[in-house]
């Protein structure tokens, strides 16, 4: 392989790779918009959102959020407290009481 074919091959080897890195970075903007269009984001929550997906790799950063158990544990007594319209110390009161029961 002469000096002339192998700086060709190198060249087209770079201009492969970065082809294929446009395409990566396209197909990651795609998937963050398509996120962020299902959660219906917008004004500077979407801003955050593309910021942060973009970021972290894009389908890593999906939204598929997994709660641990205390967390889902303080959303169902937070939702009840909510639904009993509970204000202050009473608030206060039963989310204590909801979130040690069971424990």
């Amino acid at each position: 392989m002469t000096t002339r074919q192998s700086i060709l091959a190198i060249l087209l080897c770079a201009a492969a790779l970065g082809a294929n890195a446009a395409n990566s970075q396209n197909d990651k903007m795609k998937n963050c918009s398509a996120q962020a269009k299902e959660q219906a984001l917008k004004g500077d929550a979407r801003k955050g959102f593309m910021k942060t997906c973009l970021s972290a790799g894009g389908a890593a950063a999906a939204p598929a959020k997994t709660m641990t158990p205390q967390q889902e544990k303080m959303e169902t007594c937070s939702s009840d407290a909510k639904t009993k319209a509970l204000k202050g110390a009473d608030r206060k009161s039963y989310m204590k009481t909801c979130l040690s029961a069971g424990a």
